[in-house]
């Protein structure tokens, strides 16, 4: 139990340390004034793109989007608390993980219109850490959704 505990405290801090981090990486890129940063030559650079859509630039914008994001947030709640509730706490820090880089992206869209992307990997997409956080606490929360269920059986 303690082991489970410790894993979701890690976990928790990681979510607010990326928070944070993705938060000061949007305001140094918003104060690049056109400029390019090569990380790893030019395949990788740190810029700023404004993404006025979704993930993996799927064309939704505007009011509806809103609108699907605040419904998307709430149902993340819902399913946070009910996790909660029972006791799968790896579970429910795995969500706000995602709920987090969530209320990062909705921040700069109600804030600037669009997302602040810095991350630019060439031949592939520009995206910020909130991204990241969203997709790979989704992906990791399914793993250890599919493998709790196949323990129970």
């Amino acid at each position: 139990m303690f082991l489970h505990i410790k894993k979701t405290a890690y976990i928790l801090l990681v979510a607010v340390f990326l928070f944070v981090l993705d938060r000061y990486l949007k305001y140094l890129a918003l104060g690049l004034d056109g400029k390019e940063i090569n990380l790893v030559s030019d395949f990788f650079k740190f810029n700023f793109v404004k993404n006025y859509f979704i993930a993996f630039s799927i064309p939704l914008s505007g009011n509806f989007l809103l609108i699907l994001i605040l419904l998307i947030l709430l149902t993340l709640l819902y399913f946070i608390y009910k996790l909660i509730k029972e006791r799968k706490i790896l579970e429910s820090s795995l969500l706000l993980c995602v709920f987090a880089g969530a209320i990062s992206n909705l921040y700069d869209r109600l804030e600037y219109g669009y997302v602040v992307d810095y991350l630019d990997l060439k031949y592939f997409t520009v995206f910020n850490v909130a991204d990241t956080m969203i997709v790979c606490g989704v992906i990791i929360f399914l793993f250890v959704s599919i493998k709790n269920d196949r323990q129970k059986t």
